[in-house]
């Protein structure tokens, strides 16, 4: 990570001074522009990528062997390249990559599941709330953001817009028992209108309810026809302000395998610049649960995701109640993304964490299914199973998914980042180096050691270690206290003979299914400050 001698976080501008292309860098890119009539570009700050603007003929003097067709699927049409392309060698020392050319757009949906209403009864909540996430991760009426100075913010993309009378009616149904804002403070980007998407809602309703009471911003990015990946215009959008918001979640994804590595590790080096301003950025690790690829015939390979599998970012996992009607302990969402990169290396900041893992007993798929030495993911997880949500005015229930539990985990930690700006602390940045040093320790539901015994007085006690368990009944003198760990369920894979749907499970410490778990609020400022 690139950081300040004294340590801080740096400003846009010396985060500029540290990128910028050098001179030479800089004439020959622009000379190789202008020999072939291309001279309408737009430059990011900190100087360091272009946007260019040319008819396809152009295009493919200037990329020889490009061959640019219009496909056209429905209503929507995209022009790409159906043959690779070279660069002059002149110039290809000075390019990361050439983005636009060979990619599809890609959709992506929230997964719903429906439960019947008869296996419901009065005293059981019928289905995840923001009071329900509330009970669930210890936070009480006063964990509320106050600090001018912090923010949060979601992107979304792909032609999903939120309203803001959903979030109006969202908050006015659910948004009872702790104080909260009514409306988003800034939107950058385009805000279609048309009907509310189901994902931009989850998204706005969840940050704001977990991180309640802080300023949110909603980048939004339309997802044009012709461009090559939703993440650069919100990426391009980070890099031209020179002040804005400290967390960051997004709900979306894409396979691995289905990018250029040239362009993954662009994307990288955006995510280290966010990292140097002090931005958390969060993605959902998808749900495909360890995802499968076949490669050849009857041979099959898990297919991670990406930003997901990105070294820098934190990327969240999704939980399930054990019982789905009950605040009890929660247990693997079967659908919560994870596993090993195919690209990139293990990050040291998890070696520990993970060598852990792969040595300890629970029961593992064939190696040849995995890279064991890639960066694993995802990092931590909250609830993403059976979620209300307001869309279209329309409360609709059992909205499930990592963009669920996404949303929930970033506004936890914008409520960290209130604290610390309050104390005169910088903001978190980039979390994972910090998150694996914790190991746990209480902060996140995964441990066995919280596993105690005691009969107090009364029986609604709290304090951090009571505050990760559950009493189970009926009760007794000597009742049991359980701790609400996430150490069971195995995720989705490949349907063949070798895994039969089974991917990872979940374990004590860190798994390639939740990560290190859920937030224990409480315990997790404390640890974190």
């Amino acid at each position: 990570m690139l950081l300040s001698p004294a340590g801080q976080f740096l400003s846009l501008e010396e985060l500029r001074s540290l990128v910028r292309p050098s001179d030479e860098t800089q004439r020959a890119v622009r000379t190789w522009l202008e020999n072939h009539g291309v001279r309408s570009c737009d430059r990011i700050v900190t100087g360091d990528f272009l946007q260019c603007q040319a008819d396809a003929r152009t295009a493919e003097r200037l990329l020889p062997g490009a061959q640019f067709v219009r496909y056209v699927n429905g209503d929507r049409s995209v022009i790409r390249s159906s043959s690779p392309y070279s660069l002059d060698p002149d110039v290809a020392s000075h390019i990361d990559f050439v983005g636009g050319l060979h990619r599809f757009p890609q959709t992506r949906r929230s997964l719903r599941r429906t439960r019947r209403a008869k296996e419901v009864t009065a005293e059981f909540h019928l289905g995840v709330t923001p009071s329900v996430l509330r009970q669930r991760y210890n936070l009480s009426a006063s964990d509320i953001g106050t600090h001018p100075n912090n923010s949060q913010a979601c992107a979304q993309f792909l032609e999903q817009y939120f309203h803001p009378a959903d979030l109006s009616e969202f908050m006015s149904i659910f948004g009872r028992g702790f104080e909260h804002r009514w409306e988003v403070d800034h939107v950058i980007g385009p805000q279609g209108g048309g009907g509310a998407g189901l994902e931009a809602s989850l998204d706005v309703e969840y940050i704001m309810s977990t991180g309640a009471n802080i300023s949110t911003w909603v980048f939004s990015n339309a997802g044009r026809h012709e461009s090559q990946e939703p993440f650069l215009d919100w990426m391009l959008l980070l890099s031209n302000m020179s002040s804005v918001p400290w967390v960051h979640t997004i709900s979306y994804g894409d396979d691995e395998d289905s990018l250029s590595v040239a362009f993954m590790q662009r994307i990288n080096v955006e995510f280290m610049k966010a990292a140097a301003r002090g931005l958390t950025v969060l993605f959902a690790s998808g749900d495909d649960g360890a995802g499968c690829r076949q490669v050849s015939k009857d041979r099959n390979v898990f297919r991670p995701s990406f930003p997901a599998s990105s070294p820098y970012v934190t990327t969240v996992g999704g939980t399930s109640f054990k019982n789905p009607f009950q605040v009890t302990h929660e247990v693997t969402d079967y659908i919560s993304g994870g596993g090993f990169s195919n690209v990139f290396a293990m990050p040291d900041y998890q070696v520990s964490a993970v060598a852990d893992y792969l040595r300890s007993p629970v029961k593992m798929p064939p190696e040849s299914y995995y890279n064991r030495s890639g960066r694993a993911y995802p990092d931590v997880a909250a609830l993403s199973d059976n979620y209300w949500v307001v869309t279209n005015r329309v409360p609709v229930p059992w909205v499930s998914g990592t963009s669920a539990s996404t949303p929930v985990f970033g506004g936890i930690l914008s409520l960290i980042n209130d604290q610390r700006i309050k104390r005169g602390l910088s903001p978190l940045g980039f979390l994972n180096p910090a998150l694996y040093r914790l190991r746990g320790n209480g902060a996140l539901y995964d441990r066995t050691d919280d596993v105690t015994t005691e009969t107090p007085e009364n029986k609604d006690f709290r304090h951090a270690r009571s505050s990760a368990a559950e009493w189970v009944t009926p009760p007794s003198s000597g009742e049991q206290l359980v701790a609400l760990q996430v150490t069971e369920g195995c995720h989705i894979s490949c349907f063949d003979d070798q895994v039969l749907a089974q991917g990872f499970c979940a374990a004590p410490s860190w798994d390639p299914v939740t990560g290190w778990g859920t937030p224990n609020y409480p315990e997790l400022l404390k640890s974190l400050l």
